[in-house]
């Protein structure tokens, strides 16, 4: 064979084989596009296996209860304030305060909040006799207080500084002693680790077993469930103006009615940051999605446009145009339920249908991390329901700041949310819930 035709093989050869190696299907091209696009054989976040999930503690489910002192050391009112979930929060943590002092339990105030348009007390929101129930042998509950105390107002101990155990037994013990009916509201950051565990296992006794809506709420909140098209996904979106406000950040693009309304929430002491330090501050994950950042994350994960969406948002909700020109099937609370009782209900009836519809969606997904979104992300791992995902604000910055957009700015979020959901991040409280390795 001559040189001429030898090298016309070669050729052919070598063009063939350039050709199968850099076409699109090839294996190798395959699995390296898989693990960072959502345009690949995952067809969406939630068809990622995952490696970790979280899940209700042994020693919680299975604990053989201490027995409760045959005298208690006086009465303990939890004073709650904030919205329906900081306030379900405290209570929590002031019932597990109430075990930890060898305490009797009188059933919470609810603090009346014209800021939150609310006026409904514990019992407008949950079944106090279902509540009592489920709490004995954790802690004694009383409904009414004893004739001899019942005209008095408890005597208010501080507990903004009360971390752990031995901070309430030292400083707020003798005050119960003393006085017989004390009031308190349960510091923000507790150390609920330092409890001894009878007194953990009352906390996650109160929170995720016994606190269940009045039955004319749970009514209403099936009849919200019933009537959203089927399969949907809940997703709790912040974008309010006194969000906004409280975060500092600074946004462009907004319409004039949005700026306003933040300006008019920030007051004289919530000026936003500027300059490097709004950048750093952004950077941090500390600015609320807007509804366009957020569609456009959810298109990151694949989610397709014609989903079903349940909007779980409060009143005044802004730019929500953002989300509803890219997601079309977008569904509230409003839009679906008509009738006078609905019209009359307030701030934490209107948040006990949120998280009623959430806990039993088929996906969750929330742009922030907050007390409805820990709630709700721990009582869907308590039903066994794991398609729960934050968005996180803080990897979007990042990217956004490196400059990445567009496809490859959707590529690496993909990337960040499967690490996440794949790892179980944030997606139950510790306090009561343990790490199971699958």
């Amino acid at each position: 064979m001559g040189v001429k035709p030898l090298f016309i093989i070669i050729s052919t050869l070598s063009l063939f084989l350039a050709v199968v190696l850099l076409s699109p299907t090839t294996p190798v091209l395959q699995s390296s596009h898989s693990s960072n696009s959502p345009t690949s054989v995952e067809s969406d976040i939630w068809s990622v296996k995952r490696i970790v999930e979280w899940r209700p503690c042994n020693w919680w489910l299975q604990t053989h209860l201490t027995p409760l002192p045959a005298e208690s050391n006086g009465y303990i009112r939890v004073d709650c304030y904030g919205g329906l979930n900081q306030m379900r929060r405290d209570f929590c943590d002031g019932v597990g305060i109430a075990r930890l002092l060898n305490a009797t339990l009188v059933l919470p105030k609810f603090e009346v909040a014209a800021y939150w348009n609310e006026s409904s007390g514990f019992a407008d929101v949950f079944d106090v006799d279902y509540f009592i129930i489920q709490m004995n042998g954790f802690v004694k509950v009383v409904r009414e207080l004893p004739p001899e105390i019942l005209s008095k107002e408890p005597h208010r101990v501080d507990c903004s500084k009360r971390k752990g155990q031995f901070d309430y037994i030292e400083s707020v013990l003798p005050s119960l002693l003393k006085y017989h009916y004390i009031s308190i509201t349960p510091a923000m950051s507790q150390r609920r680790d330092r409890y001894p565990q009878y007194a953990k296992a009352t906390l996650c006794q109160a929170c995720y077993s016994a606190l269940r809506l009045t039955k004319s709420l749970e009514n209403k909140a099936n009849e919200l469930l019933e009537a959203i098209p089927k399969p949907f996904l809940s997703l709790h979106l912040r974008f309010e103006p006194d969000m906004v406000a409280y975060s500092q950040c600074q946004y462009s693009g907004l319409s004039p009615t949005s700026m306003e309304a933040i300006e008019a929430a920030r007051g004289d002491d919530r000026k936003p940051w500027t300059g490097e330090a709004a950048r750093i501050w952004r950077k941090r994950g500390k600015c609320p999605l807007t509804p366009n950042e957020t569609a456009f994350i959810l298109e990151a994960l694949s989610v397709p446009t014609n989903t079903n969406i349940y909007l779980a948002a409060g009143d005044g909700l802004m730019e929500i145009e953002g989300l509803t020109s890219i997601y079309t099937n977008v569904f509230t609370k409003s839009a679906l339920l008509s009738g006078e009782d609905f019209k009359s209900m307030h701030g934490n009836t209107k948040a006990a249908l949120d998280y009623y519809v959430s806990i039993n969606s088929d996906s969750y997904m929330a742009t922030y991390f907050g007390n409805m979104d820990k709630m709700v992300a721990a009582m869907r791992a308590l039903k066994g329901l794991y398609k729960t995902l934050f968005l996180s604000r803080r990897a979007f910055s990042e990217f956004t700041f490196e400059g990445l957009e567009g496809k490859q700015l959707m590529q690496t979020l993909w990337k960040a949310h499967k690490d996440d959901f794949v790892m179980g991040r944030g997606s139950a409280l510790p306090d009561c819930f343990c790490e199971f390795k699958l």
